[in-house]
């Protein structure tokens, strides 16, 4: 049996081990925009009621408007984890490469299916035996981007050997420039995650949206079956996506600034990230995430890189201080 993956968050754990109520933790340890936006109004309705056509409708019309992707409505999905776990039926019978280190479930989830899975590191080291190929874009932890021009082009080969590329843009809402999205209508083996609770900072809602040609995404619903997201979760979306957000766009990267003059200010060497997290290259990461979780911060590490930290964002200045106070006391 493949192992779980440790992901970001699980305050209840360490405040079980470092000690504190979690609710007075400072977690760090996610990609999460950690000053949610404000709820709109949700109709009795969507409470009351399975989910209907309208309101399904409704979201995907304001997704297409925020994702600006053209001739798709793109598919509205509970979390990109869950279409994640689908991907294995793409390709019952091919090889799989996945462009790392990357979000660790997508390796496992074609090892649980009993795929071949290559883990490379660039595009250089692709061959035509591939018949997906993942790329996480702008990716999670390194940030490393590959542009839209070598996107396509790479869609472009795996189409020729009738293969398919998955796009994952989960950190793509800052950099609306980097998506594929306005031209995934031409690019019909082609397949993007996104997901909408990291930028708005309601993960809970546990609501992603894959665009893709009408075939593709049949089949991610036909597999998910009926009423898979709830009814106040698409009513949520389609309000906020009809919204102007460049606050919250400004206000992230705010919190991305103070952080990373945080880091610097403590001479941490900021080895890439995206808007919504920084990743710390630091020969002494063991130590000083285990001093931080004895101030009751938490930040990600990992199995993989003993010397990487993922620092989320700080939701205020009280939080920047407290952070900076952790930091001058482990370098004092």
């Amino acid at each position: 049996m493949t192992s779980r993956i440790v992901h970001g968050g699980g305050i209840t754990a360490a405040a079980r081990q470092y000690g504190g109520r979690p609710e007075d933790w400072l977690d760090l340890s996610t990609g999460i925009n950690p000053n949610p936006v404000a709820l709109p109004e949700v109709p009795v309705s969507a409470w009351h009621r399975l989910p209907d056509q309208h309101l399904q409708e409704r979201a995907r019309e304001a997704a297409r408007g925020y994702y600006r992707s053209g001739d798709i409505l793109p598919l509205p999905v509970p979390g990109t984890q869950s279409v994640i776990q689908l991907l294995p039926r793409l390709v019952p019978n091919g090889s799989v490469a996945i462009l790392s280190p990357t979000y660790g479930e997508y390796v496992r989830a074609f090892t649980l299916a009993g795929l071949p899975v290559r883990q490379v590191s660039g595009i250089a080291d692709l061959t035509a035996e591939d018949r997906l190929v993942v790329v996480v874009n702008p990716n999670n932890p390194d940030g490393r981007r590959l542009s839209v021009d070598q996107l396509r082009d790479l869609h472009d080969r795996q189409r020729r050997q009738d293969g398919i590329l998955l796009v994952d843009e989960a950190f793509g809402d800052i950099e609306p420039e980097a998506t594929l999205a306005p031209y995934a209508a031409s690019m019909p083996s082609l397949i993007i995650f996104r997901s909408f609770g990291k930028f708005f900072g309601l993960a809970g809602l546990r609501l992603g949206f894959v665009i893709a040609e009408a075939s593709i995404a049949a089949q991610f619903e036909d597999w998910l079956g009926p009423w898979a997201v709830s009814g106040p979760a698409l009513s949520i979306a389609a309000s906020l996506m009809e919204r102007d957000t460049s606050a919250v766009r400004d206000r992230i990267l705010q919190r991305r600034l103070a952080l990373e003059t945080a880091l610097h200010r403590f001479h941490l060497h900021v080895a890439g990230g995206t808007a919504l997290f920084a990743l710390v290259a630091d020969d002494r990461a063991e130590g000083i995430y285990k001093h931080l979780c004895r101030h009751h911060i938490l930040v990600r590490k990992f199995d993989y890189a003993r010397n990487w930290l993922r620092f989320g964002l700080a939701p205020d200045e009280e939080a920047d201080h407290r952070l900076a106070g952790a930091l001058e006391d482990y370098s004092t």
